[in-house]
């Protein structure tokens, strides 16, 4: 498992507790939201990292030359 991953677990577990504190999500029903609240957050992290990595693209290029 990615070091990543574990944190991501961490944080989908705590947004699932808190939507089960305000009765939004019940324990029934914890592992459909969790999946998806799990692949938010890990796509929302792919994507800004994939942003970070443009925005450097240049600079390598630029090095290379």
């Amino acid at each position: 498992m990615h070091p990543d991953d574990e944190k991501i677990l961490r944080l989908a577990k705590e947004v699932i507790i808190k939507f089960i504190e305000l009765g939004r999500i019940s324990p029934n029903n914890f592992e459909e939201h969790f999946r998806s609240v799990f692949w938010a957050l890990k796509n929302t992290l792919v994507d800004a990292r994939i942003a970070d990595l443009e925005s450097t693209e240049p600079l390598q290029d630029s090095l290379e030359e």
